[in-house]
C-alpha cells in the first residue's frame, strides 16, 4: 500500500466530523452561540472559564456566520481580522468591548432575519435578536454605568430567565444547511447595528448629564429614539408637494458623481448625429471624463474595440446587445457606484443596439435598391431582345419583293432600339437618374406603335397632344404588359390584343387581351410580390407597380375575366398631368 492509501483511514473520521458539522442546521449554531455567551457574560466565574465561554461562544459564531461559505477555503490575509476580533473579544476585558460585539451580533442577526422567508426559522432569528438586545440593555450597559443600578429581582430574570430563548431557539425545527451562505440586507444589518449602538451612547449621555437612573435614562433615549424615527419617516415621504428624502437618495444614486440627464440628453444628441455604430460608442465614452472615479476602461463589439482613459487596478464588466463595456477604477466600486455603472452600461447598449439596427436597415434598404435595378434593368433588356427577335423573324420571312419595306422597318426600329439599351445602360450607370426624364405623349405613342407594328396589336388612343409622360414608366409598363400578352397569344392562338391610351380626366394606359384570366391567388398577389413565372423571374408586374407607385401613378387590374383581361396604368388623384 503506498503511503496516500495508509494515512486514509487515519483521517477518515475528521472527514467524518467535518460531513456531520456541516449538515447541523443554522439555528442550532445559534442557540448553542447564544448559550456560551450568556455563561461567559452573565454567570458569575473566575476569569479562566469565562474566557473558556468566550472562546467557545467565538467558534460556534464562526461555525453560524452568514457572511462565508461553510466549505469556502479562507486566505491568510482575510483570516487575520478574524483572529484579531478573537484576540480583542477574549483578552480585553471591558463592558464597552462586549457592548460594541452585542451591537455587530444583533446587525448581523437582524440582517438574516429579514432574508429569512420560513416561519420557523424567522421566529428563531426573532427570538435571538430579542435575547441580544435584552443581555446587552439589562446587563451590559448598567454594569458600564456603575454597577447595581438595577433592582435585583431584574438581574434575576435576567441570569436565568433569559437562556429560555436560546433553549427555545434550540427546540425549533431547523432547516438545512445550505452550501451557500445566507442572502443578506446589508443596509438593514448595518441601519439596526448603529441604531443600538446610538441607543446606548445616548442612555450614558443621559446618566452622565442629568444624574438619573439607568431605567429612566433609558426610557428617554426610547423615546427620543422614537421620535426621531416618526420625523424621519415623514421626511421619507411627507406627501406634502414636495418628494422627500426617499425621492432625493434615489436621485442621489442614480446621478452621483454625474448629472445623469446632461449625460442621457449629450448620449442622444450623439445618436443623432453618428451613424456609426462603433464610432458612436467611442465619442459616448469619450465624454465620460467627468467620471472623477472611473479612470478607464475599454469597450468591444462584433465590428471593432477600443479604450478610453488609463488603465486602473480594479474593473467591473457589464454586456448588454452585443456591447461589453469594462469600467476600470482604482478603488473598487461602492453598491451605488456599481449600480450606476451598470445603468450606464445598460443605457450605452440600448443606443448601440438601435444604431446597429439602424445601420443593418441601411445596408437591406441599399441592397433592396439594388435588386430593384437590377430586376427593372433585366426586364428591360429582356423586352429589347424581345424587339430584336420581332424584327429578325420579320427578315426571316421576308420575300426579294419585301425588300423595301424590310429596309424602311430597319431604318425605324433599329435607332428606337439603340437608344433604348443606351437609355438601359445610362440607367445601370446612375440608378438614381430612372424615371425623371419625360417624353412628349404623341412621340411615345408613335413609337410604341411602330415597335408592335407587325405584332398584331390594335392601338386606340383618345385626342394624343404633347403632355409630358415620364418615358421610363410607360416604356416598362407598356413593354411588360404587353409581351405578356403576345406570350399569351402563343399558347392560345387567336389572341386579341388591344392597347388604349387615355388623358383625360386622368392620363392612363390600358392593355387588354381576350385570353384566359389569371388564377385568383395570382391576381392577389400580382402587385404586392413576386409570383412564379415560366418565363422569367416573376417580378415584373411587381417592379412595375413599385415603380409606378414612385412617380405618382398605380398598375392594377380593373378586369379579370375570361375574354377580356385588362391592365391598366393610370395617374392618381393627387397628379393632374391632363393638359389644361
Amino acid at each position: 500500500m503506498t503511503e496516500r492509501a495508509q494515512r486514509a483511514p487515519r483521517f477518515a473520521w475528521l472527514a467524518a466530523l467535518s460531513d456531520l458539522l456541516t449538515r447541523v442546521a443554522p439555528t442550532r449554531w445559534l442557540g448553542l452561540m447564544l448559550l456560551a455567551l450568556h455563561a461567559a457574560v452573565v454567570l458569575d466565574a473566575e476569569s479562566t472559564p469565562t474566557r473558556a465561554f468566550l472562546l467557545a461562544h467565538y467558534g460556534l459564531f464562526l461555525l453560524w456566520q452568514p457572511l462565508v461559505r461553510s466549505e469556502a477555503r479562507i486566505e491568510a490575509r482575510h483570516a487575520l481580522p478574524v483572529f484579531a476580533m478573537a484576540g480583542l473579544l477574549v483578552l480585553v476585558e471591558s463592558t464597552w468591548v462586549m457592548a460594541l460585539w452585542l451591537a455587530i451580533l444583533a446587525g448581523l442577526v437582524g440582517a438574516v432575519a429579514a432574508s429569512q422567508s420560513r416561519g420557523g426559522q424567522r421566529l428563531a432569528y426573532l427570538l435571538a435578536l430579542a435575547y441580544l438586545l435584552a443581555l446587552l440593555l439589562a446587563w451590559v450597559l448598567p454594569q458600564s454605568l456603575g454597577g447595581g443600578t438595577l433592582p435585583d429581582e431584574l438581574k434575576t430574570a435576567v441570569r436565568f430567565g433569559l437562556p429560555l430563548l436560546p433553549l427555545l431557539i434550540l427546540l425549533l425545527p431547523g432547516g438545512r444547511q445550505r452550501n451557500t451562505s445566507s442572502t443578506l440586507d446589508f443596509i438593514y444589518g448595518l441601519m439596526l447595528s448603529l441604531l443600538i449602538m446610538v441607543v446606548a451612547l445616548g442612555a450614558f449621555a443621559v446618566v452622565a448629564v442629568a444624574q438619573v437612573s439607568y431605567a429612566w435614562a433609558l426610557v428617554q433615549t426610547l423615546l427620543g429614539m422614537a421620535a426621531l424615527l416618526l420625523a424621519l419617516s415623514w421626511l421619507w415621504n411627507p406627501r406634502a408637494g414636495f418628494g422627500g428624502l426617499g425621492q432625493v437618495t434615489s436621485r442621489y444614486l442614480l446621478s452621483v458623481g454625474l448629472p445623469f440627464e446632461g449625460w442621457a440628453q449629450r448620449l442622444a444628441t450623439l445618436a443623432e448625429r453618428e451613424r456609426d455604430p462603433e464610432s458612436f460608442v467611442r465619442d459616448a465614452l469619450a465624454d465620460l471624463h467627468e467620471l472623477t472615479w472611473i479612470r478607464g476602461g475599454r469597450w468591444q463589439a462584433a465590428r471593432g474595440e477600443g479604450s478610453f482613459g488609463e488603465p486602473a487596478g480594479h474593473a467591473v464588466t457589464h454586456a448588454f446587445h452585443g456591447l461589453t463595456l469594462e469600467w476600470q477604477s482604482t478603488r473598487a466600486l461602492t453598491p451605488a457606484l456599481a449600480l450606476h455603472v451598470r445603468l450606464l452600461s445598460q443605457l450605452l447598449g440600448y443606443f448601440y443596439a438601435a444604431k446597429v439596427r439602424e445601420q443593418t436597415l441601411r445596408e437591406q434598404a441599399y441592397s433592396q435598391a439594388i435588386h430593384d435595378t437590377g430586376a427593372r434593368l433585366t426586364h428591360d433588356v429582356k423586352n429589347i431582345l424581345q424587339s430584336m427577335k420581332t424584327l429578325l423573324a420579320a427578315v426571316d420571312t421576308s420575300t426579294p419583293e419585301d425588300s423595301e419595306r424590310l429596309l424602311a422597318l430597319m431604318r425605324r426600329q433599329l435607332p428606337q432600339l439603340a437608344a433604348r439599351l443606351s437609355q438601359t445602360v445610362d440607367k445601370l450607370k446612375q440608378p438614381a437618374e430612372m424615371d425623371v426624364e419625360t417624353i412628349a405623349t404623341d412621340a411615345w405613342w408613335d413609337a410604341l406603335q411602330t415597335r408592335y407594328e407587325h405584332d398584331d396589336v390594335v392601338f386606340v388612343a383618345d385626342a394624343v397632344d404633347a403632355t409630358p409622360l415620364p418615358q421610363d414608366l410607360f416604356d416598362s409598363v407598356a413593354d411588360n404588359l404587353l409581351t405578356n400578352a403576345l406570350r399569351k397569344r402563343q399558347s392560345e392562338p387567336g389572341v386579341a390584343v388591344e392597347v388604349h391610351l387615355a388623358l383625360r380626366p386622368l392620363v392612363s394606359l390600358t392593355v387588354a387581351d381576350s385570353g384566359a384570366p389569371a388564377p385568383d391567388h395570382v391576381a392577389r398577389n400580382l402587385f404586392l410580390s413576386p409570383v412564379a413565372s415560366d418565363f422569367g423571374l416573376g417580378v415584373g408586374l411587381y417592379q412595375a407597380a413599385r415603380q409606378a407607385a414612385r412617380v405618382g401613378y398605380r398598375l392594377e387590374l380593373p378586369e379579370n375575366r375570361a375574354g377580356r383581361v385588362a391592365f391598366r396604368l393610370q395617374a392618381t388623384d393627387s397628379r393632374q398631368d391632363t393638359p389644361g
